[in-house]
């Protein structure tokens, strides 16, 4: 039996956010409170969607500081914000920052726990407040995710938090709020909507529902994804990217994700790469490695992706996918751990702590490949080396 977990109320495509209104009184919600982030709040995108609200009769309150890599202070400061008024709902806007910071919120509301007594192996199957995933970016698949990540700011760990009440009520999906993202933003989220696609894919909780989603969101984010990054105001292109980061979301929602995420997240937590980039400098060694748990699914993925032909052998359209993820990281300008400027004697110092925390998330048990805490030291090494 396959238990599926889907956002109930979505709005998908170009103009999607004016339809909040409507999807708001569809879910009988009334009295919605915004998470989100400093640059929502001054580039106009706050107030758009305060006039959309106000406009429908609406009233709404904001919180404005959420913070890359949301942390534990964050979290409670949005807290409170919230418990100043009277709502029945939360609304994340931005990127997956703020998003996950309005699932994690919106279970606290109800909840008397902390994000620390919330993290996996823990899962959270009662819910919060009804949570309405706004994202402006196409990557994170937040919106369409029962997952959310807070960084404890004490121990620099990235708290893994599952179950079904981090699931959005509403997901808006309007790739119209991405036409304005920066090259890097743009190449690093849509990278990592790949990883989430080729991952759930390959994890060993996939299903024949989870792999429909991967493989049509890897074929979709690989083709558009440079076009994309190189035009920016290509709507066709920013429509593709956003519609596989969303199929790539309920594909990884569904079976998991896998060694890549595993390994992603405490280099996020003790260097703050944002978590895009991090999966994408992890993406093609880690894929490589764990080919030969895999060989058919990987060589199906690079079929789809159609960066093998049809004929080729598993083993070459394997080697072919390692190629060409290498091949698209230069071209997208994803640099290595030593180019982003990391210092080696703490990513030396700090391997034994990262492969434990990776291993503790449960992500690497996913894997096609599943690795011992000394193969993930040594993967660690071979990324910095690449």
């Amino acid at each position: 039996m396959t238990a599926l977990v889907l956002p109930p109320f979505v709005r998908l495509g170009g103009g999607a956010l004016n339809d909040l209104p409507d999807a708001l009184q569809q879910a009988g919600l009334k009295a919605p409170f915004i998470i989100t982030d400093p640059f929502m709040a001054s580039g106009g995108v706050l107030e758009r969607v305060r006039g959309i609200l106000e406009q429908a009769g609406y009233t709404m309150r904001a919180f404005t500081e959420t913070v890359p890599d949301p942390t534990v202070a964050c979290v409670n400061a949005a807290l409170a914000a919230l418990r100043d008024g009277q709502h029945d709902c939360v609304i994340g806007l931005g990127g997956g920052s703020p998003i996950d910071t309005a699932k994690m919120v919106a279970v606290l509301a109800r909840h008397d726990t902390t994000p620390s007594g919330l993290k996996v192996p823990h899962i959270q199957n009662t819910p919060g407040l009804p949570v309405i995933a706004i994202p402006t970016t196409a990557g994170t698949g937040s919106e369409a995710t029962r997952v959310t990540v807070i960084t404890d700011e004490v121990s620099d760990e990235k708290m893994l938090c599952m179950g079904p009440a981090y699931q959005p009520h509403i997901a808006i999906v309007d790739y119209e709020l991405t036409l304005t993202m920066p090259r890097r933003l743009t190449a690093d989220t849509g990278t990592d909507a790949l990883t989430h696609a080729l991952e759930a894919w390959v994890s060993k909780k996939a299903s024949p529902f989870t792999d429909a989603l991967a493989l049509t969101a890897m074929q979709r984010i690989w083709k558009w994804l440079p076009v994309a990054c190189e035009e920016p105001g290509n709507r066709e292109a920013r429509a593709a990217v956003m519609q596989g980061a969303f199929e790539a979301g309920m594909a990884f929602s569904n079976a998991s994700v896998a060694l890549v995420h595993g390994m992603s997240r405490p280099i996020g937590a003790h260097f703050h790469v944002p978590h895009g980039l991090s999966n994408a400098m992890l993406l093609p060694e880690i894929t490589a490695w764990s080919l030969s748990g895999a060989p058919e699914r990987y060589a199906m993925a690079a079929r789809v992706m159609g960066i093998a032909e049809a004929g080729a052998s598993d083993a070459a359209a394997g080697e072919a996918l390692v190629v060409g993820l290498r091949r698209r990281n230069r071209e997208i300008g994803v640099p290595t751990p030593k180019e982003h400027g990391l210092d080696v004697a703490r990513w030396d110092n700090l391997l034994p702590l990262m492969a434990e925390q990776a291993l503790a998330s449960g992500s690497p048990a996913n894997n096609p490949r599943v690795p011992t805490a000394q193969d993930i030291v040594a993967l660690y090494h071979r990324v910095w080396a690449a």
